[in-house]
């Protein structure tokens, strides 16, 4: 989401900023949320440049489209896989300065602790996954972009080797752990069809800008679908409860992704939800495939063209511009979404919690920065649709380039980081012995076991809901997860060759000190705000009845959470959050 203004619609550094701010509902750092609007501009420049195929319009500048939160179009695109396309451009421009000696990469290696000489971060212990050795690196600065944490739902969105596992290294050496509980889950994903799945499929928002979310209006109708004995093209347009546009008319279906989440969420616990499992809403073109059928039929100068005629026209401007999601859907869930509107339901996708870092993105362990999804900095307690590349792109090439200089300057006399101290060698010995710990527990459970058991109290009591009594609870069920885990793992094979199954262990156990810490954290904060809500903390009348209820006055703070020794006696810091330029109210929509 960055802002040039090519559409002439009012698009400005400052909305930019406000609207951020606005959806993250007012839990970010003002200052560093202008800062991200601020170079926005340069970083499509930056991809541009990199040969990152953007959407273009018919005149040749770079095309936008709308997200969720915003009513300007502002979000420039590569078709549906605009983060892939992204990544690529990055990997390229990377892969030149390894070809040039500048970088040098250690390919299937994981770092597995950090090492601090004299409270400075000095350098990192990594491990070979295809050998299971551990290697000493000396550094003057260390970095982590490492990505968020949404995996210890284990269903997500998430790649499946997405971890928490480097974050939290450093959490337990020092560094600050920030508001864990900002958690995101995505309106637009394909809905879980069983207890066999490992991942969740993320169908892209963009979908949103012409797609009209709905439900049938009456629960006989929802009952007969989830039957069979009914199909949704068969249920007439009076009939349907375009939920989202009935309740926010201002953004109808591109309201922010908290919002439209809880929103499918209740609506689906009234019972109209509208697959086998009750757990999905309809995704619909039908409207959208009619209007752009007839504009291009008004293009193509066709005379009283015919229905069919309109609607082949308008699927092929849809598969113009979603192709290859539509695609993707079908093969996954064996329905054309040109005939038949596809099913979504909200899943995990991002954290805006993570490692606390200052203005210049350090954490609180000197010498070592976060940057990133895996950092806490600039979202808030709800991040906007394209952000989080925004925010990557910023931190990686606009930001940290000129405030690590800054740290380095005082190290130019230092010399070589030497590896061969008492400092690397105790950190490498503790990484040994917690694996030998692990491969000879030898117990009758696998990790997935573990991680589905973690990922089922996570999502029942600190999902799209939360409240007090069921966050005690996940507390204590995750702590007997913990401790069950450390008694009954199994892993087969050994350490000293590739073993995936050690490699999920380590992080696996990780994710059971963070789920106890992101719940402790959501019980302690009282309140509704973005992601995070909290059942007692309900707008109970007036215009915003139903909506999450922010304590303005308590909590508009950052909490930053101290290791000490385990997640429950974790220590919280307050950073409390200045507005100057910004009000902070009532986060509307409607």
């Amino acid at each position: 989401m960055l802002q040039k203004n090519y559409q002439n619609d009012g698009d400005s550094i400052y909305r930019l900023f406000y609207d951020t701010v606005k959806g993250g509902d007012y839990r970010s750092r003002e200052a560093n949320v202008h800062r991200l609007a601020e170079v926005s501009g340069n970083i499509i420049d930056q991809c541009v440049a990199q040969g990152v195929p953007f959407g273009r319009e018919y005149g040749g500048l770079l095309d936008n489209r709308s997200f969720g939160g915003v009513l300007v179009s502002r979000t420039f695109y590569a078709k549906g896989q605009t983060g892939q396309q992204l990544l690529l451009g990055a990997y390229s421009a990377m892969n030149r300065q390894i070809g040039k000696g500048k970088i040098q990469m250690f390919n299937r290696h994981e770092m597995v602790e950090l090492v601090k000489v004299n409270g400075k971060a000095r350098g990192i212990i990594a491990r070979n996954l295809e050998t299971g050795k551990l290697e000493r690196h000396g550094a003057h600065a260390v970095v982590i972009a490492s990505g968020g944490y949404g995996n210890v739902f284990f269903l997500s969105t998430n790649a499946m080797g997405s971890n928490v596992t480097a974050a939290w290294k450093i959490h337990k050496k020092g560094a600050y752990f920030a508001n864990p509980c900002y958690t995101q889950i995505h309106p637009t994903c394909i809905p879980r069809s069983g207890e066999h799945q490992s991942k969740l499929t993320l169908m892209s928002e963009s979908l949103r800008n012409d797609g009209r979310i709905w439900v049938p209006k009456k629960i006989e109708d929802a009952k007969l679908i989830r039957q069979g004995k009914l199909n949704p093209t068969e249920i007439s347009e009076e009939n349907r409860d375009y939920y989202l546009e009935r309740r926010y008319p201002a953004f109808g279906n591109l309201v922010p992704r908290d919002i439209a989440s809880r929103a499918a969420k209740e609506i689906c616990d009234a019972g109209f939800g509208v697959n086998q499992t009750g757990e999905a809403v309809y995704l619909d073109f039908t409207s959208a495939i009619k209007r752009y059928g007839k504009q291009e039929a008004a293009i193509q100068r066709l005379e009283n063209p015919s229905e069919s005629k309109i609607i082949e026209l308008g699927e092929a401007i849809v598969e113009s511009k979603y192709g290859n999601l539509f695609q993707m859907y079908e093969k996954i869930v064996a329905q054309n979404p040109y005939k038949s509107p596809m099913m979504i339901y909200p899943a995990v996708h991002y954290t805006m919690g993570g490692v606390w870092v200052d203005y210049n993105l350090m954490t609180s362990v000197e010498g070592c920065y976060c940057i990133g999804e895996a950092n806490f900095s600039d979202h808030g307690a709800n991040r906007l649709g394209a952000s989080a590349l925004m925010q990557g792109l910023a931190d990686g090439y606009f930001v940290l380039p000129y405030t690590i200089g800054d740290y380095l300057s005082n190290e130019i006399r230092t010399g070589k980081i030497s590896t061969d101290t008492a400092e690397f060698e105790d950190a490498e010995k503790s990484v040994a012995d917690r694996i030998h710990k692990l491969i000879n527990i030898q117990g009758t459970k696998s990790v997935d076991h573990f991680h589905k058991l973690l990922g089922q109290v996570m999502w029942e009591y600190v999902g799209m809901t939360r409240n007090e009594k069921g966050l005690k609870i996940a507390m204590k069920k995750i702590k007997e997860i913990r401790d069950e885990f450390w008694k009954d793992l199994r892993i087969p094979g050994d350490q000293f060759s590739l073993n995936s199954e050690l490699d999920k262990a380590g992080r696996v156990a990780d994710f059971l000190e963070l789920g106890e810490l992101f719940a402790k954290d959501a019980l302690s904060r009282n309140e509704s705000c973005g992601g995070h809500f909290r059942e007692e903390s309900v707008e109970l009348d007036g215009a915003q009845k139903g909506e999450a209820k922010r304590n303005d006055k308590d909590y508009t703070y950052v909490a930053a959470w101290e290791y000490k020794g385990e997640p429950e006696n974790s220590k919280m810091h307050k950073e409390e959050l200045e507005f100057n330029d910004i009000e902070l109210k009532q986060r509307s929509y409607k």
